[in-house]
């Protein structure tokens, strides 16, 4: 069974970075259909913050296009999201998914990001 191991939650200040990283072990996450990051805030839905499909087009949600950068390294299986510009609605737990087959989903375990003001 594959397991998302993520890591780089924490806390900052606006205006600040973070990167959060996923690694899938075992799994080739460059030979999923598709990978990406969710977030769910307090009393909000799970949202789509960024994926990247088989054929390597990527796609942001609105409220973080310009601020977030989603990469994979492909020699660690890992997948980056680089968060610049941080702002406190950015605060949320952030989910690693991937998705190997039509029938077949992985979920992170979560971390949590919080921005202050």
């Amino acid at each position: 069974q594959v397991r998302l191991v993520e890591s780089g939650g924490g806390l900052v200040q606006a205006g600040g970075s973070l990167r959060l990283s996923c690694a899938a072990r075992p799994g080739n996450i460059v030979n999923a259909n598709a990978a990406g990051w969710y977030r769910q805030a307090p009393g909000k839905q799970r949202e789509l913050v960024a994926t990247v499909a088989r054929d390597g087009r990527t796609t942001y949600a609105d409220s973080v296009k310009g601020r977030f950068t989603l990469s994979r390294d492909n020699a660690k299986n890992t997948l980056y999201l680089q968060m610049n510009s941080l702002k406190p609605e950015d605060t949320a737990v952030y989910y690693c998914n991937v998705v190997w087959t039509t029938a077949y989903t992985t979920w992170g375990q979560g971390t949590q990001v919080t921005v202050s003001s």
